[in-house]
């Protein structure tokens, strides 16, 4: 059975304009504006059904309009209003659009309080527009932002499955730290009588011991690699960082390929590739709210900008390199920069802003400031990692070839004192192999593709310190 909607979506519409020319269709939406002449029984809308960034504009005229229908129209009508409306559709002779609909019919489907209602028809500023999260997507801002973002996870789905990728679900619960860094989220099923912190008792909690939401997909990913030979997972992340900056949200969402038989210089192609059919299928497929998101109201530069990301090779340098280049530069930076440092942002944005204009990827960080489990270059100082930074943003994706000699990172977690982990280590023990992988963080990837500089724009409900609302 093939399902029929019982309406015509404003995207079928507006792409084939002048094809719906004297056809009578029906639509649904909310109004986005409204001008009423109630002493001669006229109104103008505009109508927006969320399926595109265009409006359609509707007539209602005594004329044509079922006169109890306009009546009750005329009434009730406000910004905000859902509507379902008939009628035929005609020329417009107003600039800016093929066609209108002339309404025959109308309901009210719902109304709306004009007076409470936070959504106005003006301009609000984002800030104001985070007040209101369960609304905020009806603007037109956030719902570009929204198109992009579908846009972005489904070009991901495609690039994986069309390259043999498996997608994987890896659990949200678990009780390890990837990372180590401790910045988890504890869970339990034990509710404290006062504000003071209990202990987690074995013999009560749910799981017997300690268990935190995840931080990362990728060492349960790796099990599945090990096995499938190239999988990637795409789901919720958890960090319980007390950061309050546009970068950073306490969940976000998290892209994470895992791939056998390869090298850092393979590691590097697939991240590269990826990021730019992500951007070539935003450009493709969200052109109006490009052009809209392109406007003076945000970035005028934006699609310029995505252009000359997808057409340029991403530019390589090693972490020494990218040192010895910052140390060169005629620029005060707070930090300053010196071999053995993890890059703060003034430093990644600096390269690939105004050092090389273009992505870059830095390879083969010093093994102090990266994770354990990462595979160790012959030189003994560094190991193969490699992080891709964008303008405007900084680093997008961070990746590493792992570890995949048993003893070697069996003495690496030691002298970490790294513990828990055995099922980890198996994976080294019976049948290894060199494999690598990356995260992305979902969030950055939609901020690049729209342009917005603020994180908690491009997630439909953030959750940062002190804020988790709705």
């Amino acid at each position: 059975m093939h399902w029929q909607r019982p309406r015509k979506k404003l995207s079928e519409i507006l792409s084939s304009s002048s094809s719906y020319i004297g056809e009578t269709i029906n639509v649904s939406g909310w109004l986005t504006t409204i001008r009423k002449q109630s002493k001669n029984n006229f109104a103008f809308g505009t109508l927006n059904d969320g399926s595109c960034q265009n409006n359609l504009q509707l007539i209602f005229s005594s004329e044509y309009t079922n006169k109890e229908e306009l009546e009750n129209f005329l009434q009730k009508s406000t910004t905000g209003v859902s509507i379902h409306a008939s009628g035929k559709v005609v020329e417009s002779p107003a600039k800016g659009q093929e066609i209108e609909l002339q309404v025959s019919s109308c309901k009210v489907l719902g109304t709306v309080d004009a007076k409470t209602y936070p959504m106005s028809k003006k301009r609000h500023g984002l800030e104001h527009l985070r007040k209101f999260e369960h609304l905020r997507p009806r603007t037109n801002v956030i719902r570009a932002v929204a198109k992009v973002r579908n846009q972005c996870a489904k070009s991901t789905h495609d690039f994986f499955q069309n390259l043999g990728f498996q997608y994987i679900h890896t659990p949200l619960l678990t009780a390890n730290d990837c990372e180590g860094a401790g910045e988890t989220f504890t869970v339990t099923s034990q509710y404290p009588k006062t504000e003071k912190p209990t202990s987690i008792y074995k013999r009560k909690e749910f799981f017997g011991k300690p268990v935190n939401l995840t931080v990362s997909g990728q060492l349960h990913g790796e099990s599945y690699a090990c096995a499938l030979g190239e999988i990637y997972t795409f789901g919720p992340t958890f960090r319980a960082e007390n950061s309050n900056t546009s970068r950073h949200l306490a969940e976000f969402w998290m892209i994470e390929p895992e791939v056998c038989f390869i090298d850092l210089d393979d590691l590097m192609n697939l991240a590269e590739s990826y990021l730019k059919h992500c951007i070539t299928s935003v450009l493709q497929n969200c052109k109006s709210e490009l052009e809209f998101l392109n406007g003076k109201f945000l970035d005028p530069t934006l699609i310029s900008k995505l252009n000359h990301i997808v057409e340029k090779p991403f530019k390589r340098i090693s972490y020494t390199q990218a040192i010895e280049e910052l140390q060169k530069a005629d620029k005060e930076f707070e930090e300053k920069p010196e071999w053995g440092i993890d890059l703060p942002s003034e430093h990644e944005r600096y390269l690939a802003e105004e050092k090389y204009k273009c992505p870059v990827i830095v390879y083969n960080y010093p093994e102090k400031i990266k994770s354990f489990y990462m595979k160790k270059n012959t030189d003994g100082k560094t190991v193969q990692a490699m992080d891709v930074l964008v303008p405007q943003i900084g680093e997008i994706i961070g990746g590493s070839m792992r570890e995949d000699n048993y003893q070697t990172l069996k003495e690496k977690m030691e002298e970490k004192e790294i513990s828990g982990l055995d099922w980890y280590l198996d994976l080294r023990k019976y049948g290894s192999v060199p494999h690598g992988g990356f995260g992305l963080g979902f969030e950055r990837l939609v901020q690049l593709c729209s342009g917005m500089t603020n994180i908690r724009d491009v997630i439909p409900y953030p959750r940062y310190p002190k804020h988790c609302n709705c």
